[in-house]
Protein backbone atom coordinates (compact mmCIF):
# COMPACT_ATOMS: atom_id res chain seq x y z
CA UNK A 1 0.00 0.00 0.00
CA UNK A 2 1.59 3.25 -1.15
CA UNK A 3 1.87 6.18 1.19
CA UNK A 4 1.54 9.49 -0.59
CA UNK A 5 2.61 12.64 1.17
CA UNK A 6 -0.33 14.51 2.60
CA UNK A 7 -0.80 18.23 1.99
CA UNK A 8 0.31 20.12 5.09
CA UNK A 9 -2.54 21.42 7.14
CA UNK A 10 -3.31 25.08 6.91
CA UNK A 11 -2.42 26.80 10.14
CA UNK A 12 -5.48 27.97 11.98
CA UNK A 13 -6.03 29.93 15.13
CA UNK A 14 -8.01 28.90 18.18
CA UNK A 15 -11.34 29.83 16.57
CA UNK A 16 -10.72 27.56 13.57
CA UNK A 17 -10.07 30.39 11.14
CA UNK A 18 -7.14 30.70 8.80
CA UNK A 19 -4.04 32.34 10.17
CA UNK A 20 -3.25 35.94 9.19
CA UNK A 21 -0.47 34.75 6.91
CA UNK A 22 -2.82 32.48 5.01
CA UNK A 23 -5.44 35.21 4.70
CA UNK A 24 -2.82 37.65 3.44
CA UNK A 25 -1.55 35.13 0.89
CA UNK A 26 -5.10 34.42 -0.27
CA UNK A 27 -5.81 38.15 -0.64
CA UNK A 28 -2.62 38.73 -2.64
CA UNK A 29 -3.41 35.78 -4.90
CA UNK A 30 -6.92 37.07 -5.52
CA UNK A 31 -5.78 40.60 -6.29
CA UNK A 32 -3.11 39.44 -8.74
CA UNK A 33 -5.03 36.64 -10.44
CA UNK A 34 -8.42 38.30 -10.96
CA UNK A 35 -9.66 41.65 -12.19
CA UNK A 36 -12.17 42.37 -9.44
CA UNK A 37 -15.48 44.13 -9.95
CA UNK A 38 -16.01 43.38 -13.66
CA UNK A 39 -19.66 44.45 -13.54
CA UNK A 40 -18.93 47.53 -11.45
CA UNK A 41 -16.18 48.72 -13.79
CA UNK A 42 -18.43 48.03 -16.78
CA UNK A 43 -21.31 50.08 -15.40
CA UNK A 44 -18.90 52.93 -14.57
CA UNK A 45 -17.61 52.78 -18.15
CA UNK A 46 -21.10 52.84 -19.60
CA UNK A 47 -22.34 55.52 -17.23
CA UNK A 48 -19.58 58.06 -17.76
CA UNK A 49 -19.22 57.54 -21.50
CA UNK A 50 -23.00 57.86 -21.92
CA UNK A 51 -23.06 61.01 -19.77
CA UNK A 52 -20.29 62.67 -21.78
CA UNK A 53 -21.82 61.54 -25.08
CA UNK A 54 -25.23 62.98 -24.23
CA UNK A 55 -23.63 66.21 -23.05
CA UNK A 56 -21.67 66.61 -26.30
CA UNK A 57 -24.74 65.91 -28.40
CA UNK A 58 -26.87 68.28 -26.32
CA UNK A 59 -24.33 71.08 -26.69
CA UNK A 60 -23.77 70.67 -30.44
CA UNK A 61 -25.52 73.98 -31.23
CA UNK A 62 -23.36 75.77 -28.62
CA UNK A 63 -20.08 73.90 -29.05
CA UNK A 64 -18.23 76.86 -30.56
CA UNK A 65 -19.19 79.15 -27.68
CA UNK A 66 -18.29 76.55 -25.05
CA UNK A 67 -14.99 75.16 -26.29
CA UNK A 68 -14.40 76.51 -29.79
CA UNK A 69 -12.79 79.61 -31.25
CA UNK A 70 -15.92 81.71 -30.63
CA UNK A 71 -15.89 81.19 -26.89
CA UNK A 72 -15.41 84.00 -24.36
CA UNK A 73 -12.23 82.33 -23.11
CA UNK A 74 -10.07 83.39 -26.05
CA UNK A 75 -7.13 81.68 -27.66
CA UNK A 76 -4.52 83.98 -26.11
CA UNK A 77 -5.95 83.62 -22.61
CA UNK A 78 -6.05 79.84 -22.97
CA UNK A 79 -2.43 79.79 -24.11
CA UNK A 80 -1.30 81.82 -21.10
CA UNK A 81 -3.25 79.62 -18.69
CA UNK A 82 -1.94 76.36 -20.13
CA UNK A 83 1.59 77.72 -20.10
CA UNK A 84 1.22 78.07 -16.31
CA UNK A 85 -0.74 74.94 -15.34
CA UNK A 86 0.73 72.64 -18.08
CA UNK A 87 -2.67 71.05 -18.70
CA UNK A 88 -3.13 68.86 -21.76
CA UNK A 89 -5.54 69.90 -24.51
CA UNK A 90 -5.28 69.00 -28.16
CA UNK A 91 -7.38 72.06 -29.02
CA UNK A 92 -4.32 74.23 -28.46
CA UNK A 93 -2.47 72.57 -31.32
CA UNK A 94 -4.32 74.79 -33.77
CA UNK A 95 -6.91 77.57 -33.67
CA UNK A 96 -8.53 76.29 -36.86
CA UNK A 97 -12.26 75.66 -36.84
CA UNK A 98 -11.72 72.52 -38.91
CA UNK A 99 -9.40 71.07 -36.26
CA UNK A 100 -11.95 71.87 -33.55
CA UNK A 101 -14.71 70.11 -35.49
CA UNK A 102 -12.50 67.05 -36.07
CA UNK A 103 -11.64 66.78 -32.39
CA UNK A 104 -15.27 67.24 -31.37
CA UNK A 105 -16.29 64.40 -33.69
CA UNK A 106 -13.52 62.21 -32.27
CA UNK A 107 -14.79 62.93 -28.76
CA UNK A 108 -18.34 61.97 -29.74
CA UNK A 109 -17.31 58.77 -31.55
CA UNK A 110 -14.93 57.62 -28.82
CA UNK A 111 -17.64 58.14 -26.19
CA UNK A 112 -20.16 56.10 -28.18
CA UNK A 113 -17.71 53.28 -28.92
CA UNK A 114 -16.48 53.16 -25.32
CA UNK A 115 -20.07 52.92 -24.13
CA UNK A 116 -20.59 49.95 -26.48
CA UNK A 117 -17.29 48.42 -25.39
CA UNK A 118 -15.64 48.32 -28.81
CA UNK A 119 -11.85 48.26 -28.44
CA UNK A 120 -12.15 49.53 -24.90
CA UNK A 121 -8.39 49.92 -24.37
CA UNK A 122 -7.96 52.24 -27.35
CA UNK A 123 -11.31 53.99 -26.92
CA UNK A 124 -10.62 54.72 -23.26
CA UNK A 125 -7.45 56.58 -24.28
CA UNK A 126 -9.29 58.53 -27.00
CA UNK A 127 -12.11 59.20 -24.56
CA UNK A 128 -9.61 60.63 -22.08
CA UNK A 129 -8.02 62.79 -24.79
CA UNK A 130 -11.45 64.14 -25.80
CA UNK A 131 -12.48 64.94 -22.22
CA UNK A 132 -9.20 66.59 -21.27
CA UNK A 133 -8.95 68.53 -24.53
CA UNK A 134 -12.40 70.09 -24.26
CA UNK A 135 -12.48 70.70 -20.53
CA UNK A 136 -8.95 72.09 -20.26
CA UNK A 137 -9.62 74.44 -23.18
CA UNK A 138 -12.31 76.31 -21.22
CA UNK A 139 -11.97 75.49 -17.55
CA UNK A 140 -14.70 77.92 -16.42
CA UNK A 141 -17.45 76.15 -18.38
CA UNK A 142 -17.74 73.12 -16.11
CA UNK A 143 -19.32 72.18 -12.81
CA UNK A 144 -18.90 69.43 -10.25
CA UNK A 145 -20.07 66.77 -12.68
CA UNK A 146 -17.45 67.79 -15.22
CA UNK A 147 -14.75 67.46 -12.57
CA UNK A 148 -15.86 63.91 -11.82
CA UNK A 149 -15.88 63.02 -15.52
CA UNK A 150 -12.42 64.57 -15.80
CA UNK A 151 -11.04 62.24 -13.12
CA UNK A 152 -12.90 59.14 -14.22
CA UNK A 153 -11.74 59.57 -17.81
CA UNK A 154 -8.17 59.16 -16.54
CA UNK A 155 -9.04 56.23 -14.28
CA UNK A 156 -10.87 54.29 -17.00
CA UNK A 157 -7.65 54.07 -19.02
CA UNK A 158 -6.15 51.98 -16.21
CA UNK A 159 -9.09 49.60 -15.74
CA UNK A 160 -10.17 46.44 -17.54
CA UNK A 161 -13.65 47.85 -18.01
CA UNK A 162 -14.59 45.72 -21.04
CA UNK A 163 -14.71 42.30 -19.40
CA UNK A 164 -18.51 42.17 -19.49
CA UNK A 165 -21.31 44.08 -21.22
CA UNK A 166 -19.13 44.98 -24.18
CA UNK A 167 -18.58 44.11 -27.81
CA UNK A 168 -15.05 43.07 -26.85
CA UNK A 169 -16.43 40.41 -24.49
CA UNK A 170 -18.68 39.10 -27.25
CA UNK A 171 -15.78 39.00 -29.69
CA UNK A 172 -13.66 37.03 -27.22
CA UNK A 173 -16.50 34.57 -26.76
CA UNK A 174 -16.95 34.07 -30.48
CA UNK A 175 -13.16 33.96 -31.04
CA UNK A 176 -13.47 35.81 -34.32
CA UNK A 177 -10.43 36.94 -36.26
CA UNK A 178 -9.10 40.30 -35.11
CA UNK A 179 -8.42 42.65 -38.02
CA UNK A 180 -9.67 45.98 -36.71
CA UNK A 181 -7.33 45.88 -33.69
CA UNK A 182 -4.00 45.93 -35.59
CA UNK A 183 -5.35 48.52 -38.05
CA UNK A 184 -6.49 50.81 -35.24
CA UNK A 185 -3.20 50.31 -33.38
CA UNK A 186 -1.23 51.23 -36.53
CA UNK A 187 -3.31 54.35 -37.21
CA UNK A 188 -2.91 55.56 -33.64
CA UNK A 189 0.83 54.84 -33.83
CA UNK A 190 1.17 56.99 -36.94
CA UNK A 191 -0.75 59.79 -35.21
CA UNK A 192 1.47 59.46 -32.15
CA UNK A 193 4.63 59.64 -34.25
CA UNK A 194 3.33 62.74 -36.02
CA UNK A 195 2.40 64.38 -32.73
CA UNK A 196 5.79 63.62 -31.22
CA UNK A 197 7.80 64.81 -34.22
CA UNK A 198 5.79 68.00 -34.56
CA UNK A 199 5.84 68.50 -30.76
CA UNK A 200 2.05 68.64 -30.73
CA UNK A 201 1.45 66.68 -27.54
CA UNK A 202 2.19 69.65 -25.36
CA UNK A 203 5.93 69.52 -24.89
CA UNK A 204 5.61 67.58 -21.62
CA UNK A 205 7.95 64.58 -21.54
CA UNK A 206 5.80 62.68 -19.06
CA UNK A 207 2.76 62.96 -21.31
CA UNK A 208 4.68 61.78 -24.36
CA UNK A 209 6.06 58.88 -22.32
CA UNK A 210 2.56 57.98 -21.10
CA UNK A 211 1.06 57.82 -24.59
CA UNK A 212 4.01 55.86 -25.97
CA UNK A 213 3.88 53.49 -23.02
CA UNK A 214 0.18 52.81 -23.52
CA UNK A 215 0.67 52.28 -27.25
CA UNK A 216 3.60 49.86 -26.79
CA UNK A 217 1.87 47.95 -24.00
CA UNK A 218 -1.28 47.44 -26.06
CA UNK A 219 0.81 46.17 -28.97
CA UNK A 220 2.74 43.76 -26.75
CA UNK A 221 -0.49 42.55 -25.17
CA UNK A 222 -2.04 41.77 -28.55
CA UNK A 223 1.09 40.04 -29.86
CA UNK A 224 1.55 37.86 -26.77
CA UNK A 225 -2.14 36.98 -26.64
CA UNK A 226 -2.01 36.01 -30.31
CA UNK A 227 1.32 34.16 -30.43
CA UNK A 228 1.79 32.78 -26.93
CA UNK A 229 -1.52 32.76 -25.04
CA UNK A 230 -0.34 30.26 -22.41
CA UNK A 231 3.19 31.53 -21.84
CA UNK A 232 4.72 32.96 -18.68
CA UNK A 233 4.87 36.39 -20.31
CA UNK A 234 1.10 36.26 -20.82
CA UNK A 235 0.67 35.36 -17.15
CA UNK A 236 2.94 38.24 -16.13
CA UNK A 237 0.93 40.69 -18.25
CA UNK A 238 -2.27 39.40 -16.63
CA UNK A 239 -0.82 39.94 -13.17
CA UNK A 240 0.28 43.48 -14.00
CA UNK A 241 -3.03 44.48 -15.56
CA UNK A 242 -4.99 42.92 -12.69
CA UNK A 243 -2.93 44.83 -10.15
CA UNK A 244 -3.39 48.12 -12.01
CA UNK A 245 -7.12 47.47 -12.50
CA UNK A 246 -7.78 46.54 -8.87
CA UNK A 247 -5.73 49.46 -7.55
CA UNK A 248 -7.55 51.89 -9.83
CA UNK A 249 -10.92 50.47 -8.80
CA UNK A 250 -9.98 51.05 -5.16
CA UNK A 251 -8.93 54.61 -6.04
CA UNK A 252 -12.29 55.22 -7.71
CA UNK A 253 -14.09 54.03 -4.59
CA UNK A 254 -11.90 56.20 -2.40
CA UNK A 255 -12.51 59.15 -4.72
CA UNK A 256 -16.29 58.79 -4.43
CA UNK A 257 -16.05 58.56 -0.65
CA UNK A 258 -13.82 61.64 -0.58
CA UNK A 259 -16.28 63.60 -2.72
CA UNK A 260 -19.17 62.86 -0.39
CA UNK A 261 -17.16 63.29 2.80
CA UNK A 262 -15.79 66.71 1.82
CA UNK A 263 -19.16 67.86 0.46
CA UNK A 264 -20.93 66.78 3.63
CA UNK A 265 -18.42 68.31 6.05
CA UNK A 266 -18.35 71.60 4.15
CA UNK A 267 -22.14 71.71 4.32
CA UNK A 268 -22.04 71.21 8.07
CA UNK A 269 -19.96 74.36 8.43
CA UNK A 270 -22.53 76.48 6.57
CA UNK A 271 -25.13 78.33 8.62
CA UNK A 272 -27.92 77.70 6.07
CA UNK A 273 -27.29 73.96 6.25
CA UNK A 274 -27.22 74.09 10.03
CA UNK A 275 -30.62 75.74 10.30
CA UNK A 276 -32.14 73.51 7.58
CA UNK A 277 -32.97 76.21 5.04
CA UNK A 278 -30.23 75.69 2.43
CA UNK A 279 -32.48 74.00 -0.11
CA UNK A 280 -34.95 76.89 -0.04
CA UNK A 281 -32.65 79.28 -1.92
CA UNK A 282 -31.89 77.28 -5.10
CA UNK A 283 -35.58 76.42 -5.36
CA UNK A 284 -36.29 80.14 -5.74
CA UNK A 285 -33.62 80.90 -8.34
CA UNK A 286 -34.86 81.05 -11.93
CA UNK A 287 -31.67 79.42 -13.19
CA UNK A 288 -32.33 76.29 -11.08
CA UNK A 289 -36.09 75.99 -11.53
CA UNK A 290 -36.97 74.12 -14.73
CA UNK A 291 -40.36 73.30 -13.16
CA UNK A 292 -41.41 76.48 -11.30
CA UNK A 293 -44.69 75.07 -10.07
CA UNK A 294 -43.04 72.03 -8.49
CA UNK A 295 -40.28 74.17 -6.98
CA UNK A 296 -42.86 76.52 -5.47
CA UNK A 297 -44.71 73.61 -3.86
CA UNK A 298 -41.54 72.27 -2.24
CA UNK A 299 -40.23 75.70 -1.23
CA UNK A 300 -43.58 76.52 0.34
CA UNK A 301 -43.28 73.71 2.88
CA UNK A 302 -40.74 74.43 5.59
CA UNK A 303 -40.89 70.85 6.86
CA UNK A 304 -40.02 69.35 3.47
CA UNK A 305 -37.17 71.83 2.97
CA UNK A 306 -35.76 71.04 6.41
CA UNK A 307 -36.00 67.25 5.93
CA UNK A 308 -34.37 67.36 2.49
CA UNK A 309 -31.61 69.68 3.72
CA UNK A 310 -30.72 67.62 6.78
CA UNK A 311 -31.18 64.37 4.88
CA UNK A 312 -28.67 65.46 2.24
CA UNK A 313 -26.04 66.26 4.87
CA UNK A 314 -26.62 63.07 6.83
CA UNK A 315 -26.40 60.82 3.77
CA UNK A 316 -23.22 62.44 2.47
CA UNK A 317 -21.40 62.45 5.79
CA UNK A 318 -22.47 58.94 6.80
CA UNK A 319 -21.92 57.12 3.51
CA UNK A 320 -18.13 56.51 3.78
CA UNK A 321 -18.66 54.95 7.22
CA UNK A 322 -21.38 52.59 5.99
CA UNK A 323 -19.07 50.65 3.68
CA UNK A 324 -18.39 48.26 6.55
CA UNK A 325 -22.06 47.25 6.67
CA UNK A 326 -23.43 46.01 3.37
CA UNK A 327 -27.12 46.44 4.14
CA UNK A 328 -26.81 49.98 5.44
CA UNK A 329 -24.53 50.87 2.54
CA UNK A 330 -27.07 49.67 -0.01
CA UNK A 331 -29.83 51.67 1.66
CA UNK A 332 -27.79 54.88 1.61
CA UNK A 333 -26.66 54.15 -1.94
CA UNK A 334 -30.28 54.10 -3.09
CA UNK A 335 -30.91 57.29 -1.13
CA UNK A 336 -28.00 59.06 -2.82
CA UNK A 337 -29.08 57.98 -6.28
CA UNK A 338 -32.60 59.21 -5.59
CA UNK A 339 -31.11 62.45 -4.32
CA UNK A 340 -29.22 62.98 -7.58
CA UNK A 341 -32.30 62.08 -9.58
CA UNK A 342 -34.15 64.77 -7.62
CA UNK A 343 -31.37 67.27 -8.36
CA UNK A 344 -31.69 66.51 -12.06
CA UNK A 345 -35.46 67.04 -11.92
CA UNK A 346 -35.76 69.97 -9.54
CA UNK A 347 -32.58 71.96 -10.24
CA UNK A 348 -32.15 71.18 -13.93
CA UNK A 349 -28.69 69.55 -13.64
CA UNK A 350 -29.13 66.26 -15.51
CA UNK A 351 -25.51 65.72 -16.55
CA UNK A 352 -24.17 66.42 -13.08
CA UNK A 353 -26.65 63.92 -11.67
CA UNK A 354 -25.82 61.31 -14.31
CA UNK A 355 -22.10 61.65 -13.54
CA UNK A 356 -22.65 61.22 -9.81
CA UNK A 357 -25.00 58.26 -10.27
CA UNK A 358 -22.39 56.64 -12.53
CA UNK A 359 -19.79 57.18 -9.80
CA UNK A 360 -22.13 55.73 -7.16
CA UNK A 361 -22.62 52.64 -9.32
CA UNK A 362 -19.15 51.38 -8.40
CA UNK A 363 -20.65 50.35 -5.05
CA UNK A 364 -23.64 48.47 -6.46
CA UNK A 365 -23.82 44.78 -5.44
CA UNK A 366 -22.69 42.26 -8.03
CA UNK A 367 -25.87 40.20 -7.62
CA UNK A 368 -28.02 43.21 -8.48
CA UNK A 369 -25.90 44.08 -11.52
CA UNK A 370 -26.03 40.50 -12.79
CA UNK A 371 -29.82 40.50 -12.35
CA UNK A 372 -30.08 43.87 -14.09
CA UNK A 373 -27.95 42.67 -16.98
CA UNK A 374 -30.13 39.59 -17.33
CA UNK A 375 -33.29 41.69 -17.44
CA UNK A 376 -31.80 44.01 -20.06
CA UNK A 377 -30.69 41.05 -22.17
CA UNK A 378 -34.15 39.49 -21.85
CA UNK A 379 -35.82 42.71 -22.96
CA UNK A 380 -33.43 43.04 -25.89
CA UNK A 381 -34.17 39.46 -27.00
CA UNK A 382 -37.90 40.11 -26.83
CA UNK A 383 -37.56 43.24 -28.97
CA UNK A 384 -35.53 41.46 -31.64
CA UNK A 385 -37.83 38.45 -31.53
CA UNK A 386 -40.90 40.60 -32.06
CA UNK A 387 -39.20 42.37 -34.97
CA UNK A 388 -38.26 39.04 -36.52
CA UNK A 389 -41.90 37.96 -36.32
CA UNK A 390 -43.16 41.13 -37.97
CA UNK A 391 -40.75 41.07 -40.91
CA UNK A 392 -42.16 37.88 -42.57
CA UNK A 393 -45.68 39.25 -42.23
CA UNK A 394 -44.70 42.43 -44.05
CA UNK A 395 -43.02 40.41 -46.80
CA UNK A 396 -46.02 38.08 -47.26
CA UNK A 397 -48.52 40.88 -47.60
CA UNK A 398 -47.71 41.76 -51.27
CA UNK A 399 -47.83 38.06 -52.23
CA UNK A 400 -51.25 37.65 -50.65
CA UNK A 401 -52.53 40.75 -52.42
CA UNK A 402 -51.26 39.45 -55.79
CA UNK A 403 -52.93 36.07 -55.19
CA UNK A 404 -56.25 37.73 -54.46
CA UNK A 405 -55.94 39.79 -57.63
CA UNK A 406 -55.34 36.65 -59.70
CA UNK A 407 -58.25 34.83 -58.09
CA UNK A 408 -60.52 37.80 -58.63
Amino acid sequence: MSHEPHEPRRPRDASGRRSPDRRLAHAIQRVTSTALGPYQSAVVRIGFSATWLLFLLWEVPHRHELYGPEGPWGWDMAQRLIANNHAFTALMWSDSTVWFECLYVIAVLSSALLMLGWRTRAMSVLFMIGVLSLQNRSIFMGDGGDNVIHLMAIYLVLTRCGQVWSLDARRRTERSRDLAGPVLWTVLGVALVAGTVLDRIGGEWWLITLFWGLWIFHGVWWAVNRRAPGSELRTLLDVLTNLVHNTTLAVIMAEVCLIYATAGWYKIQGSRWQDGSALYYPLNLDYFTPWPALSDILAGSGLIVMLLTYGTVIVQVAFPFTLFNRKVKNVLLVAMMLEHAGIALLLGLPFFSMAMIAADAVFLPTAFLVWLGGRVALGRDRVFRSRAKRVPEQRDAPDEQAARTLVG
